[in-house]
């Protein structure tokens, strides 16, 4: 038999010219095999059967030519025929129509693809993320955005006699973006090495009790929420609504009405030309105006920029318990006003959470039980989210590890996760280096302490994957063991930093002198909601669960694309449960509890956040907060069904378990969350049924569509 002359190359559908590969023909029919026939080993005979027979006619009609792919995947087509398959022959008809749906709704964003993202990924990245000019075209591909932000950070390491040269940074960066195990926050992601070059997620600023203290912080906040950032700020420092006014002896309007500017403000700003801005509001359990504050919410539409949180000491909170009264003092003699019974507080609070999810609770002394520098300041403001206690005028900027790709034949892949997070590190380290900050006193003070975030996402996946159910005994001491994991490796690659480069300047206030461990940042981990970029990531938000198993996902400014959990999907198709009527049933309850002919096995580790109970949710919190030095941003998702005393449970738990913050959200209780359970419509989508939909940013985590960072 003569010898085969195959084509040496290809034309892509972009045009380009790759070489010609016989194995990418052997897997894709092999997929289309397996598909129809749920058996590995007769899928492998037929892609060997029909694999030779299409290398066989390409090597007949394009020995001397380059074929394009389409002329390539009619061959295989017509090999399937020829060889009596025709229902994988359907199958793998069916697949090329799926991808070319894929690729003509990327061609309507306007965007070259060059990582093969999912289309809701690559609309993210299309609203927030890649380069435009200055007619708002793109003008850069995923790809290119990664090596832009890598190039950019990777110049911090000229700076200092580094065994790493700023290249081989640069390509340690670009590949961990690109096999997308770690991504920075949205900032870095967005400015770094563009001409705003503010690559910080989260601020915190000082409110201080005059017209210029006030309205400075105003305008400092607008200067961050222009460069991308979220801004925290404790109004406890203003003098209650009624008390004197010496300059002009009028009475003060107090915090809430001053709140009201920062929202409005808010409201007509847009973060980096990409997307409005966020802000934590926060007011101590003694303010006299405290009321006030935890009914701001309470009417619908107000302070739409702002979540809310009262900051809580542990005397408030035994106050409650004891049903004792609580004294509120105004902020600027320390005098007593009045007092009233720590439960009437809470009560409020409960109740306000109950309606809105506002305020949540920040554990003021938990936190600064923690305050890595404690001669420094006290901490009493977080960011939007809640992850990040922080100093007056202090940033921090985060960087997450994608917990889904660090798993290897169903155990944790330890050896990665390590590799990654000193490379996550440097990155964030790098990241302060090359930052161009927004007022000089966040410069100062952001150097001085170097704090950085590393944190996870993708932990639900990572559960799924190991085979233990989210919220299970199992899955509680499985984090605790992670997080300290990735706290005990981010301490050791901090110290080699330390080595490298110095300590943090304000080192010898810190703790860490007192127990002689050389650092270069003064925190090291942050678990993040995570927001926009575990989209990018394709992994579950943070360390949320699941929010459904599949789903409607509007995209393309009114196109609805049905999603399913790419896990599930591959578990379903190789146990023959993937059958469009099942698809339907999951679809319209978004968990497989009530759904008939799934495999119990399946049902136990495919969990989502409404199959999770509130407790065990918190758990799951205050597990990973055990080995987290700043703070866990988590949701505690409640049905709709829950009741007050859920709420309270729930609150008075957390500080229980030492947790730094508390958020929940009972599902229906705003009417702008990003997740419903129905069609947007109330019509026919996708399957003809009312099915769980979810807008094009939802990633998991925060049903109302703040957790944006």
């Amino acid at each position: 038999m003569p010898k085969l002359i195959l084509p040496r190359r290809i034309r892509k559908r972009d045009g380009s010219v790759v070489p010609f590969e016989k194995e990418k023909i052997r897997y894709a029919v092999e997929r289309a095999a397996f598909e129809v026939l749920q058996d590995r080993l007769r899928s492998i005979t037929v892609s060997d059967v029909v694999t030779e027979a299409v290398v066989a006619d390409a090597a007949r009609l394009y020995a001397k030519t380059v074929p394009g792919v389409e002329a390539i995947q009619d061959l295989v087509e017509q090999g399937l025929m020829k060889a009596g398959y025709g229902a994988i022959a359907r199958a793998y008809i069916l697949y090329r129509e799926r991808r070319a749906e894929m690729r003509q709704a990327k061609a309507a964003l306007g965007l070259r693809d060059d990582l093969k993202f999912p289309i809701n990924a690559m609309e993210v990245l299309k609203k927030r993320y890649l380069v435009k000019d200055d007619e708002r075209n793109i003008v850069e591909t995923p790809g290119e955005l990664f090596r832009r932000v890598a190039r950019h950070v990777a110049k911090a390491e000229k700076g200092f006699k580094s065994a790493v040269s700023p290249a081989e940074a640069e390509e340690a960066f670009f590949d961990r973006m690109r096999d997308l195990s770690f991504l920075p926050n949205s900032p870095t992601l967005m400015n770094a090495g563009t001409a705003l070059g503010q690559l910080s997620a989260c601020f915190v600023l000082p409110v201080s009790d005059s017209i210029d203290g006030i309205f400075g912080a105003l305008h400092h906040m607008a200067r961050i929420h222009q460069s991308g950032g979220g801004t925290g700020f404790s109004f406890s420092h203003l003098r209650p609504k009624g008390d004197l006014v010496k300059t002009t002896k009028g009475e003060a309007s107090g915090p809430v009405s001053f709140m009201g500017i920062f929202d409005a403000a808010t409201g007509v700003i847009v973060q980096g030309g990409r997307r409005r801005g966020a802000n934590m509001g926060i007011l101590r359990c003694d303010h006299p105006d405290i009321m006030e504050f935890i009914e701001a919410k309470i009417d619908r539409g107000r302070f739409a920029n702002f979540n809310l949180s009262v900051g809580v000491t542990d005397r408030f909170m035994e106050a409650v318990r004891r049903n004792r009264g609580f004294d509120l003092l105004n902020p600027g003699t320390g005098k007593r006003v009045r007092t009233v019974r720590a439960r009437t507080i809470f009560d409020l609070i409960v109740y306000g959470a109950w309606r809105t999810g506002d305020p949540g609770l920040l554990f003021l002394d938990t936190i600064n039980r923690q305050n890595p520098t404690p001669a420094v300041g006290r901490l009493e403001a977080t960011n939007p989210c809640g992850e990040l206690p922080l100093l007056p005028y202090e940033s921090c900027n985060l960087g997450s590890l994608n917990l889904a790709r660090m798993v290897k034949d169903g155990r944790p892949d330890w050896e990665r996760m390590a590799e990654t997070i000193r490379w996550g590190v440097r990155f964030l380290d790098n990241v302060i280096e090359v930052n161009h900050f927004p007022l000089e006193q966040i410069g100062a003070i952001t150097r001085a302490n170097r704090k950085i975030g590393l944190g996870v996402m993708g932990f639900a996946d990572m559960l799924i994957r190991l085979g233990i159910p989210y919220g299970s005994a199992e899955a509680e001491r499985f984090a605790r063991r992670l997080m300290a994991f990735v706290r005990r490796e981010s301490l050791k690659a901090s110290a080699q930093l330390a080595a490298e480069r110095g300590v943090f300047p304000n080192y010898a206030k810190s703790i860490y002198a007192r127990r002689n461990l050389p650092l270069r940042n003064a925190t090291v981990n942050t678990v993040a909601p995570t927001g926009t970029i575990s989209i990018i990531a394709g992994c579950s938000s943070g360390i949320e669960p699941l929010f459904a198993i599949s789903y409607v996902r509007n995209v393309l400014s009114g196109t609805r694309l049905f999603e399913i959990n790419p896990i599930f999907e591959k578990v379903a198709r190789a146990r023959g449960i993937y059958r469009r009527e099942i698809l339907a049933e999951i679809a319209r309850w978004g968990s497989l509890r009530r759904v008939r002919g799934i495999p119990r096995d399946i049902k136990r580790v495919f969990v989502t956040a409404f199959d999770v109970e509130p407790d065990q949710h918190l758990r799951v919190q205050a597990a990973f907060q055990e080995n987290c030095d700043n703070s866990v941003s988590k949701t505690i998702n409640l049905p709709a069904e829950s009741t007050i005393d859920d709420v309270r449970n729930v609150y008075l738990a957390a500080h229980r378990l030492r947790c730094k913050g508390i958020t929940i959200y009972r599902y229906g209780s705003r009417a702008e969350q990003v997740l419903s359970f129905r069609g947007a419509d109330g019509g026919p989508v996708i399957l003809e049924e009312d099915l769980v939909a979810a807008d094009s940013e939802f990633a998991g985590g925060c049903m109302t569509g703040t957790c944006a960072f």
